[in-house]
Formats: C-alpha cells, structure tokens, sequence
C-alpha cells in the first residue's frame, strides 16, 4: 500500500488548545496535511499535564498531537501575533478554539487574517457559536453536552446523568471542523478552476463555525422531533436504547460482560432459540420491536440467567453460531491484543518519551478512515513543546537564524 496520504501539501496553522480544535488538527495531519501547533512559551498547551502519569507531557497529549508541528509563539506579543500572520499568509486553513472575540482583541481576527491571505479557511470551535446571545460565554465539553440533551440520555435511570468517559463533546466537535475544513478546501479548488476572474468566496461563506453544542444537538437522532410531534420525552434507559429490545449488555459466569443486539425480529427467534427459549421465539406477543420493549424486563431476566451460568467466551461462541450479533466489552489490553485492529493496523506503536524516560512501544490508535485496506502510517507522537519553531519560521517564512533567535530571546524573557 502506498504510504502518500491525501491531504499532503495542505499547510495548517492550529492556534488551539485542549481537545476540540487539536482534534481536528490531529485528523488533518493523519491525511498528511502539514499541521503547525502553535504553543504559548513555557507551558505550552495545557493538554501535556492532563492525565499526566509522569514526566511533564501526557500521553494525551501525545496521541491528540501526533503527526504534528510545533512551534512557540507568545500571541500576547506584537512579534509572536507578526509571526502568526506571516504563517496565516503561507497557510491554507487557520484552526482556533479561543472564546469568541479573543482572536479579534489580539489583532489577528478574521479581517487581518484576510488581509494575510484572502483565500485562507477559517475554522473556529467554541461553546455556543460565535452569533448569538450566548456566544461570548465560556464553556468545555462538559457544559456544551448538557446544553445539547446529550447529557440528559446518558446513565441509568432514576439517577443524575454521567458522562460517557471521554470528551466526547469536543471529539466530536473536532469531526465536524475537520470535516468544514476539507469541504471549504474542496469547494475553493473547484470554484478556483470554474470562476476566472469572478470573485472570490467571501470570508463569511469560507469561515466553519463549530460550536460545541450544537456539535452534541447533531448525534441526539430523533431526539428533538420526537417531542416536538408527540411531547413525548426520553428518559435515561442505561445499558439499553429506549424502543429497542432486547439490547443491553449482561454478566457472564466469569464476571466480564457481553454486549448483545438481537433487537430484528428475525434475529430474536434466533436468539431466544439459542438460550434455550424456545418458548419467547414462538410468542406472538413478541413478534414486534414494539411488544419486544413493552417486556424488555422479562426478555432481560431470561438473557441474564443464560448468560450467568456460562464465561463470556462460551456465551459470545453459541450466539455467533446462531447469527446473533454480540461482542465482548473491550478494556485497553483487549484491544491491544485484538486480531482484527492488529490486521487493519489500527495499533501503531512507537516509544515515546514523556519527560521522565522513553516508554517502549508504546501503543496507539490507527488511523480512521481506512484507505487501502488498512491504516494508513501515524508520522509520529505528538512533538515535544516547540521542537519545530525554528524550522517551520525558516522553511515557511525564509527567516534566518538571527530572526529566528531575536524572537525566540523576546519569548523567553515573556
């Protein structure tokens, strides 16, 4: 398979922090897009400290960052904004996920990055959007889950909602400003070719505007219209989805836990023939989605007094023989080991150094998409905090060395 990946020759300016927009830089660079992270002095972004185990840079950091740049610059200076807008200028899209207005105070807004390049692509992540009443107000991916009735579907029910574990909020908000970014760059190719001398696309039509909850309102499904047509609101079901059953997970004998869908109706006479209820499969009473749900807690009871009495090994083996879709609940080290990632190449190891010793082969998640059958190629871990300042100012901007130093001194003293 061919290593090129095609987003190669795309040039990134990132000036993001945490999750969301260095998601979407991260799916970016893993095209092949050459990404530039753009990092306060000293610190850097916040990311390396979370979750951090030892050293001074997490592996969080270095899985968000893989195949990245990066570059100090201090955006609170006049030299460290020049800079940015020298970078804008040589760059084909500009990610950021400041509060609205930040940009805008510092002087390297929308208007003076059109002034850089008029063909720039400017893809903004914030909590609630940059119009509205509620746009200047801060907020992570916690609060935006809650505004988008995220948050309100996910645990058990009868108690306070939970979260799912993860950042879902801004990870999902990085799908969609990746997905802005390539569509805008799709779309100024094409319109390069078709226009001639007509106009160029305006700003405001070439600017992605992700916000977070929004983002989250986008994956509730049906959510909202169902209650606008029938007033009828969801609650918390836990391990199942409302209207569907039986789908839930259960305990086995060996105190892991399987996940079976056999929620189709022809799949559900498979299924209950399978652990030995026959009885359930023949019922006229169960015939539907509909009148599945309506016994969900007696279809449960059944599943989970078969699944009890046998390892989740054995229970996962009888239901793939009997064509019933189930899967066991992966932990790290399962997925680790799984056949069917390592066939894809979706665990690509490398030893990284998290600032207290280098981490042999350390694990990490492929690629998504797949093209060519299996993964394409992670460049590298996420760099080490300005590792790349002075090649990307030479390469990018043909600064030299004196330049580069008299910037660099002016950081370090910021």
């Amino acid at each position: 398979m061919s290593a090129r990946k095609p987003l190669e020759g795309v040039r990134v300016v990132e000036l993001g922090n945490y999750i969301a927009a260095p998601t979407a830089g991260r799916l970016l660079a893993d095209f092949g897009a050459e990404v530039v992270k753009v990092e306060r002095p000293g610190t850097g972004d916040e990311l390396r400290r979370w979750r951090l185990a030892e050293g001074d840079t997490s592996m969080l950091y270095r899985t968000i960052n893989r195949g990245k740049r990066s570059i100090v610059l201090d955006l609170r200076s006049e030299e460290g904004r020049a800079a940015v807008l020298a970078l804008a200028a040589e760059a084909d899209v500009v990610l950021e996920n400041f509060r609205p207005g930040t940009l805008e105070r510092w002087g390297i807004g929308p208007a003076a990055l059109e002034a850089a390049n008029p063909e720039l692509v400017l893809v903004r992540i914030s909590a609630f959007g940059q119009t509205g009443p509620m746009a200047a107000r801060p907020g992570f991916a916690a609060v935006a889950e809650a505004y988008g009735g995220f948050r309100e579907m996910v645990g058990e029910p009868g108690r306070p909602p939970s979260r799912t574990g993860f950042s879902i909020g801004d990870s999902i908000a990085g799908l969609y400003a990746a997905f802005g970014a390539v569509m805008r760059l799709f779309e100024r190719e094409r319109s390069r070719a078709a226009r001639g001398g007509e106009p160029r696309i305006p700003l405001d039509e070439r600017a992605i505007d992700v916000a977070l909850n929004e983002a989250m309102l986008s994956v509730t499904e049906s959510l909202v219209p169902e209650y606008s047509a029938y007033g009828r609101r969801r609650e918390r079901t836990g391990g199942r989805m409302e209207g569907i059953a039986p789908s839930n997970a259960y305990s086995c004998a060996d105190g892991r836990s399987i996940v079976v869908a056999g929620n189709g109706d022809g799949i559900f006479k498979r299924y209950m023939e399978a652990i030995g209820r026959p009885d359930l499969a023949a019922d006229p009473e169960l015939s539907s989605n509909e009148q599945r749900w309506a016994r969900r807690d007696e279809l449960d009871a059944a599943i989970g007094a078969w699944t009890a009495q046998r390892s989740s090994a054995d229970a996962l083996a009888e239901l793939d023989r009997a064509g019933v879709p189930a899967g066991p609940i992966y932990t790290a080290e399962d997925v680790i080991a799984d056949e069917q990632y390592a066939a894809r190449g979706m665990i690509q190891r490398f030893d990284i150094d998290d600032g207290a010793s280098v981490r042999p082969a350390v694990a990490m998640p492929g690629i998504v998409p797949v093209i060519g059958g299996r993964s394409l190629p992670i460049s590298h871990p996420g760099p080490n905090l300005g590792a790349d300042t002075r090649d990307v100012l030479a390469r990018w901007l043909g600064w030299d060395d004196a330049r580069i130093d008299a910037l660099t001194r002016e950081e370090a003293v910021a």
